[in-house]
C-alpha cells in the first residue's frame, strides 16, 4: 500500500509530500505529477513518481493501485474541475483504492457561493462512486492575501467583503492536516471543516500589514461593480473575476468562510498559523 498524492508538484501537493516524508518512509509515498522533471527532488528522496494528467484520463489508469490511500488535490483550473476530478475518481474506483481523500471547500454542501460549485459536485461524485472517503473541506488560504502583499503595499487593499470574517490558515497548515488524515486511522466517511483558529476582517488584515510593513495600508470596501471592474482591469478574466467577487459578497460577507470548528488545530495537534506570522513570513521579517 502507498500513500498517493495527486498534483504533487503543485503548491499544496508538494507541501503534503513534505509532511508525509516526516511521517512515513519515502518508499511508501507516491507522487502523481504531469512532468517528472518538476518532481526530480522527490525522486531523489525515494518517492515513487507516477506520471498522469487530470485532462488525459487514459494516463490515470496507471496512477493508482489496489489498497492505495489517495489524496485528490483539487485542480486549480476553475470551470474544468468537475471533468478532471471525475476522471481521477473513476480511475481510483477501477483500481479499488482503499480510501480517497479530497480537498474541497469549507462548508461542503452548505457553501452557497460560486467557487464552491465544482467542489460540491466532486463530493457528490465521490459519494456516488461508493469509494471509502474522507473530505477535507479547506477554508481560505492565508496566501490568497499574503501573496499579493507587493501590490497591497503599493495600492492598498480593495474588496467587497464588508465586515465578514475569514478563518484563513496557511497551505502548510492544511498540508499537515492532510498528512495526518492520510497516515492515521479513523477518518473513514468523515468530513472535516478546516479553518484557522482566529478569523479576521480585511480591515484587520490591512491594519496588521500596516503595523508590520511600516506603511499606511487601507482596506477599501467597494460596490460589487467597482470590484469587478478593478479585477478585470488588472487582467483577471471576466469569468474568474465574477467568481472572486462572489466569494467576497456571497461567501465572506455572509460569514461562510469564517469557520471555527476547531477541526484543523485538532488534527495537526497545534494552533493554526496566526495571521501575524503569515504576514511576517511573506514580508521576510
Amino acid at each position: 500500500m502507498s500513500v498517493v498524492v495527486t498534483g504533487a508538484s503543485g503548491q499544496l501537493g508538494r507541501l503534503v509530500v513534505e509532511e508525509l516524508l516526516a511521517r512515513v518512509p519515502a518508499g511508501q509515498i507516491a507522487a502523481v505529477v504531469r512532468d517528472k522533471t518538476k518532481a526530480a527532488a522527490l525522486a531523489e528522496q525515494g518517492v515513487e513518481l507516477r506520471v498522469a494528467d487530470y485532462d488525459r484520463p487514459t494516463t490515470l489508469a496507471g496512477a493508482f493501485r489496489a489498497d492505495d490511500v489517495v489524496l485528490l488535490v483539487s485542480g486549480n483550473e476553475v470551470g474544468r474541475r468537475i471533468r478532471q476530478h471525475t476522471a481521477v475518481i473513476d480511475a481510483a474506483k477501477t483500481a479499488a483504492v482503499a480510501r480517497l481523500v479530497y480537498t474541497g471547500i469549507l462548508g461542503g454542501p452548505a457553501a452557497a457561493f460560486m467557487l464552491a460549485d465544482e467542489h460540491k459536485a466532486t463530493e457528490r461524485a465521490v459519494l456516488d462512486s461508493g469509494l471509502t472517503y474522507t473530505f477535507l473541506r479547506n477554508g481560505w488560504y492565508a496566501e490568497n492575501y499574503t501573496a499579493q502583499i507587493p501590490l497591497q503595499l503599493e495600492h492598498g487593499l480593495v474588496g467587497a467583503a464588508g465586515e465578514g470574517r475569514i478563518g484563513a490558515a496557511t497551505r502548510a497548515d492544511y498540508a499537515a492536516a492532510a498528512a495526518v488524515v492520510l497516515t492515521t486511522e479513523g477518518h473513514e466517511g468523515k468530513a472535516y471543516e478546516l479553518s484557522g483558529d482566529t478569523a479576521f476582517t480585511l480591515a484587520e488584515y490591512a491594519t496588521e500589514l500596516s503595523r508590520q510593513s511600516g506603511k499606511d495600508i487601507t482596506y477599501r470596501d467597494v460596490p460589487t461593480p467597482t470590484l469587478l471592474s478593478t479585477l478585470t482591469g488588472a487582467g483577471v478574466p471576466q469569468p474568474l473575476a465574477e467568481i472572486l467577487v462572489d466569494v467576497d459578497t456571497s461567501g465572506i460577507r455572509r460569514g461562510l468562510l469564517r469557520g471555527g470548528s476547531g477541526d484543523l488545530s485538532r488534527l495537526i495537534g497545534r494552533p493554526s498559523t496566526p495571521l501575524t506570522d503569515a504576514i511576517a513570513a511573506a514580508l521576510n521579517i
